[in-house]
């Protein structure tokens, strides 16, 4: 027996929508440059001074395609220099504007702009000096050296199960992976299915032309494509009622929800083993529901304590972070100011109680299956550090007092899967991580006109991708790749997203149309052989992601089937796992 208790594999889903040149604030790139600050260099610092300790964390990091893209451009990385010092700047200010004997506690006031303005500092030297403004060789790097793994996703963060096209869901597999190449020389392993978004096979009525036709299940996409494993709700394992939030802080909380006909049946498994998919051998690893509600939930879990900093009140000047959240029942008028001391202290003593409890969990499944069990848990990255300002410190010491468990074994997924492999098989149902656990956040009365859009242009892609598919022009070839972009970026999953949510309806539906508009331009010249060099140049320039990018990925491959019968063997599992060269 390779361990008593069993593995802990942490997921961290890294994603943004694409925000280059796409407005600044309050939607668009101050929230790349936000998160920057508060999570992505944050978390590289407490993966590498962890590093230092001799601790290779462990876990796994998935950063989305068209995240990594931001990151890595240069114009993107001019604008963070740029939001640093401007909030660096408003830290001196109110380092001047503080103390005032006229505001009751200024001299604490004093004393956090300062804190900001060391902070910001700090930020700038670790981003222009320790990682050269290179933010994902720095994670490169950290799997290069098997301190994390990292995961791919679909290009735009597409969600899948809804896109009209076999050809679609291809483009966004192909174009993702291809990026994630590009950034960290290796083919990727594993993916982030965008929302956890799974379709099982199916039959489908194309909405543009009526046919009806079978459609595979997205783990064929993911076999066709090379891809060993993905990511579920633990109610698309279990098969039981899903909770109606995944998380009830932020903006899920005020939303109006509506159950949308998820009724699995209880199927008698859990998520304390990863399980091979049933046609193909691809492995699946469920959520663990308690596990990761204490962490998500404001009522209930870590990020609502009191002691922690208050997201959403800002000082009317700076815009800095003042107050604590105080009471989760007081309204801002009765917030107190911020302690980041109390605060920092409060978040190790939560991280003691986490690894109490995972502890706790393992050993509870232990008994229960009288064999080591798999704990997974999965979050947004951006929890850590932008929604939760502590949570980083918090993770840090985290995976620190885990490494500490003789008893346990801290994983990346593909560590897990190679040493404990799947021995038997499950065919999921309709499944995502939104309200209710299925399609419902993204496909609703607010957002179903959307869906006939993306599909007509799907359609259209499709017919100019077989018109073309030997053109020789560069101009068309131009032209054809970067209609190809525009429909990638219309595809995302964020633009319906924030229109049910409501946190930026009106962006989200002008990003929406401003890509569907680019794209019919595209089309138009294409199919009239009249092009306007001077608006391509325009489109390519502003819309640059996915340079390899290449129009013909926009089809499908020869299908293959291979089934994996559930009592494969570990060496047979093993094997099915090993990476093609």
């Amino acid at each position: 027996m390779s361990t008593k208790l069993g593995s802990f594999v942490l997921m961290l889903h890294s994603h943004l929508p694409y925000y280059r040149k796409a407005g600044m604030w309050p939607f668009g790139e101050e929230n790349l440059y936000e998160c920057m600050v508060e999570t992505y260099i944050p978390l590289l610092d407490a993966l590498y001074e962890l590093k230092d300790e001799g601790i290779k964390a462990g876990i796994t990091v998935g950063i989305t395609p068209i995240l990594a893209e931001q990151l890595a451009d240069e114009y993107l990385k001019d604008g963070f220099v740029t939001y640093v010092n401007t909030r660096l700047k408003a830290a001196h200010e109110d380092m001047a504007r503080y103390p005032d004997p006229t505001i009751e506690h200024s001299e604490h006031l004093a004393y956090l702009a300062k804190y900001y303005a060391d902070h910001f500092s700090e930020l700038l030297e670790s981003f222009n000096n320790r990682y050269k403004r290179d933010l994902l060789s720095a994670f490169k790097t950290l799997q290069d050296e098997g301190c994390i793994e990292i995961t791919t996703s679909a290009a735009t963060h597409g969600f899948l199960p809804l896109l009209g096209y076999d050809e679609a869901i291809e483009h966004q597999l192909k174009v993702g992976i291809d990026a994630y190449k590009e950034h960290f020389g290796r083919a990727p392993k594993g993916i982030w299915l965008p929302e956890c978004a799974y379709r099982p096979a199916k039959t489908w009525t194309d909405s543009i032309t009526g046919e009806t036709k079978e459609r595979p299940g997205i783990e064929a996409f993911l076999y066709e494509n090379g891809l060993k494993y993905f990511f579920t709700e633990f109610q698309a394992i279990e098969g039981s009622k899903p909770t109606p939030f995944r998380r009830d802080f932020g903006i899920y909380r005020d939303i109006e929800y509506k159950q949308s006909g998820y009724s699995a049946s209880p199927t008698g498994l859990t998520t304390d083993e990863a399980y091979w998919m049933k046609d193909y051998p691809v492995a699946v690893m469920g959520r663990s529901e308690r596990a990761s509600f204490q962490v998500w939930s404001a009522a209930d879990g870590y990020p609502g304590d009191g002691l922690y900093r208050e997201f959403h009140k800002k000082d009317t000047q700076s815009g800095l972070h003042y107050w604590r959240i105080t009471s989760k029942e007081g309204g801002f008028g009765n917030k107190m100011l911020y302690d980041p001391a109390e605060a920092f202290k409060q978040a190790e003593s939560h991280a003691r109680h986490y690894v109490w409890l995972i502890t706790t969990l393992l050993k509870e499944r232990r008994l229960a299956n009288q064999h080591p069990s798999l704990l997974m848990v999965s979050f947004d990255t951006e929890l850590y550090g932008h929604w939760w300002y502590e949570g980083v410190h918090w993770l840090k010491n985290v995976i620190r007092g885990l490494h500490q468990v003789s008893d346990l074994k801290v994983e990346t997924s593909s560590q897990y899967l190679e040493n404990s492999p799947p021995t038997r098989a499950i065919q999921l149902c309709e499944s995502t991580w939104g309200a209710g656990g299925h399609f419902w956040v993204w496909d609703n009365p607010q957002t179903s006109w959307m869906w006939p859009e993306i599909h007509k242009r799907e359609n259209t892609m499709q017919r100019l991708v077989t018109t073309h598919e030997n053109e020789t022009d560069a101009l068309k070839v131009r032209t054809l790749n970067q209609l190809s972009r525009e429909l990638l970026l219309l595809e995302g999953s964020d633009w319906p997203f924030l229109v049910t949510t409501g946190q930026a309806k009106d962006y989200a539906v002008e990003r929406f149309e401003t890509h569907c508009g680019n794209f019919d331009t595209l089309a138009a010249m294409v199919d009239s052989g009249r092009f306007d060099e001077a608006s391509l140049h325009e489109l390519e320039s502003t819309n640059n992601a996915f340079p390899h990018l290449d129009y013909h990925w926009f089809k499908l491959p020869s299908p293959v089937v291979k089934a994996i019968q559930p009592e494969a063997t570990e060496a047979e599992a093993k094997k099915q796992l090993t990476p093609t060269p």
